[in-house]
């Protein structure tokens, strides 16, 4: 190996963080608060061969750093860390360890659990060209209460595509062709979130079993495109494609908001490999127990957790986030685990540094920020207390869909406050109805057919022995556990998924549809299809329904045109003719008192929504999720209707004065189409 002297590399400067090309050269900048030197690795173009070693050296207070003169984009490096290895005292120095820069725009290599650790199969950094930000790009900014978010995996939404073209399935330009964003189109879908494409590894767990992390939660590049999800179809590298998939999602008016995972790493607790910030400094990225600087706080229960108070760690993460939205072009992110990223020495504050820093942002301010809101650690249950203009994944809403309509325990008063965007969660903490993310079904658990098909989990294939995955589910299977021929129970089945997703796209809040399940998508009972990555789990076009498909886009349409639930907040209060808001009934017309509102046993519901959002008048939702057919009195007036879940569109042409009868496992949305009632 040639030793270059330390004359080749000029002092260079301290930001940006990583390797920045310019005309001379490049300049390299790594974060090391407590490492007595930082090596820059240099290799050949394959990066087989070690080429050159050199100490970078500028240092200016915790950065390291190095010009390069000459350099370009296409180089291949590494970094070696010198410093102390004192395990219990949380440094983890080893400069026989070759490090992936923590913000490398592109990773060399594969990791391979079964290969010894030597620089030739290590993974490696390459410098790239950084593309000019795209500030000036038009975008589709959808007000928020007109989002409805479609959840889906980059590959699984495209592998069993026909109408996808071979060498593009599973890939960023697969799900940017035609036939993907005719059906976002006709489904109406505003923004699609898809499941993390920041570079992954295969724990070595799964490795062994032969499986893979096909959900990507264990990143190693948090600045570096999964090349695993592109096809390489004319040239592109995954970064290009990825943003030619931005682009032309972007002119179809579709948002792209991406799944990240700043809660941990894929470098695991302390047996696992050291690859990038373990060996850079261990002590300043990750969180340990008070007093215990040699132990993780493992709060993501993945072995680490990612220490966002100190300020270069919140700077690696801004800076990735800035990355992604200037350079790469999404519109938002929904960060997994996020009450990780809000803890402070005594939990979660959602005055956290990492808030403020967003907030104040110019770039990252106008995005769509979600948040999945619980972790592992004490306390890590948050929904509903992150800030003002944060979106959060509801499972309160989740959950009391799914038990009031399949026969648990929710009583109308639960499924009412959840119908209302979990006012009880959301509007006391000063909060706006859209910020519920509402879902009956996402990635994680069952999907929703299976929902109705399946009362007990089959994650075998997982090689868990069926321990992981949720075993409360609030499902039914209609009778027949898992896939049936009888006609009464796929009816039912039917019936209760078209009540299920009207129930989603007509509530107060930002519903989330998981991708399939406006076709029946089956994962084959397995709700922790996380290291699934096969025909089972990707979406099955071919068999698709096609009638649920087009009862879902009415729902879509429905929604956008009448917005039958209002953005703010009801109050139950009367306008001057004495019609109210919001009023709830029950099935007969009188006035729920509080018995009623909290017995589990009666599942009717009315709601008059004097004040809906779009509709020109006043609109009335019966909800039947009872075993028989009831009859729901009208108020005063002629109720056309608009929407029953268990009709055939064609019959939709029913107006009446006095009772609707509504079938079994039924929803209804009638209009008023004369005078206004009290």
């Amino acid at each position: 190996m040639e030793r270059l002297s330390p004359a080749t590399l000029d002092v260079g400067r301290a930001w940006p963080l990583g390797a920045q090309c310019s005309a001379r050269g490049v300049n390299f900048a790594v974060f090391s608060a407590h490492a007595h030197a930082i090596e820059l690795c240099l290799f050949d173009a394959a990066g087989e061969n070690e080429l050159a070693r050199m100490p970078l050296p500028g240092r200016s207070g915790d950065v390291w750093h190095g010009h390069l003169r000459g350099a370009a984009a296409g180089l291949v490096y590494g970094l070696r860390a010198h410093g102390p290895w004192q395990p219990e005292l949380g440094h983890r120095f080893d400069a026989s360890k070759l490090l992936v820069d923590p913000c490398a725009r592109e990773i060399v290599g594969r990791f391979d659990w079964q290969r010894s650790a030597t620089a030739a199969n290590a993974l490696k950094s390459r410098v790239v060209a950084e593309p000019p930000p795209r500030d000036d790009v038009p975008r589709p900014r959808r007000p928020l209460g007109d989002c409805v978010i479609y959840e889906a995996h980059v590959k699984g939404l495209t592998m069993r595509h026909p109408d996808v073209p071979q060498a593009l399935r599973g890939t960023y330009a697969g799900l940017a062709t035609d036939a993907v964003i005719a059906h976002l189109q006709r489904l109406g879908v505003t923004t699609l979130s898809l499941l993390p494409v920041h570079q992954h590894l295969d724990e070595q767990r799964l490795a062994e079993r032969g499986l893979t992390n096909y959900w990507g939660y264990n990143t190693i590049g948090y600045f570096a495109v999964e090349p695993r999800y592109a096809s390489g179809v004319g040239g592109l590298t995954p970064r290009d494609e990825f943003r030619a998939m931005v682009t032309r999602l972007h002119d179809a008016g579709v948002e792209v908001i991406l799944d990240v995972v700043f809660n941990h790493t894929a470098e695991t607790d302390t047996n696992g490999p050291t690859l990038c910030w373990r060996g850079l400094d261990n002590l300043s990225y990750y969180r340990t127990l008070p007093g215990q600087p040699g132990v993780y706080d493992n709060l993501s229960g993945c072995g680490n957790a990612l220490d966002l108070r100190h300020p270069r760690v919140l700077q690696m993460v801004m800076d990735c986030l800035r990355y992604w939205v200037q350079v790469m072009g999404v519109d938002g992110f929904r960060f997994d685990l996020a009450p990780v990223l809000g803890r402070g020495a005594q939990g979660f504050d959602p005055d956290a540094a990492f808030f403020h820093a967003i907030a104040q942002d110019p770039v990252l301010a106008g995005c769509r920020l979600i948040a999945e809101p619980w972790d592992l650690g004490p306390g890590g249950y948050q929904l509903g207390r992150f800030p003002r203009g944060w979106l959060e994944w509801n499972d309160r809403f989740r959950d009391g869909v799914r038990s009031f309509w399949l026969g648990g325990a929710a009583s109308r008063g639960e499924f009412a406050q959840r119908l209302c965007a979990s006012s009880d969660l959301f509007h006391a903490r000063g909060r706006a109805p859209a910020e519920s993310v509402n879902f009956v079904a996402a990635h994680d658990g069952f999907s929703l057919r299976d929902l109705l098909t399946y009362e007990r989990k089959c994650n075998l294939a997982n090689g868990e022995g069926n321990r992981d995955g949720h075993d409360v589910n609030h499902g039914w299977n209609c009778g027949a556990e898992g896939e049936s021929d009888d006609a009464q129970v796929l009816a039912l089945r039917s019936r209760l998924q078209r009540a299920l997703l009207a129930t989603l796209l007509i509530a107060q809040g930002t519903p989330m549809i998981a991708a399939g399940d406006e076709l029946g998508r089956s994962q084959r009972g397995n709700n922790n299809a996380y290291c699934q990555d096969n025909e089972g789990i990707w979406i099955a076009w071919a068999t698709a329904d096609q009638r649920l498909i087009e009862f879902a886009a009415r729902l879509v349409e429905l929604r956008h045109r009448l917005q039958p639930l209002a953005e703010g907040w009801y109050a139950g209060t009367p306008d001057e003719r004495g019609l109210r808001d919001l009023a709830w009934r029950s099935a007969d017309g009188t006035a729920l008192d509080a018995d009623a509102w909290s017995d589990p046993s009666t599942r009717t519901l009315v709601a008059v929504i004097g004040t809906p959002g779009r509709a020109t008048g006043p609109l009335l939702l019966a909800v039947n999720a009872e075993a028989q057919t009831r009859q729901f009195a009208l108020p005063a007036g002629l109720w056309r209707l608009l929407l029953d879940t268990t009709r055939d569109e064609a019959t939709f042409s029913w107006q009446g004065t006095s009772h609707y009868p509504l079938d079994a496992h039924g929803l209804a949305l009638l209009e008023l189409s004369d005078k206004a009632t009290g």
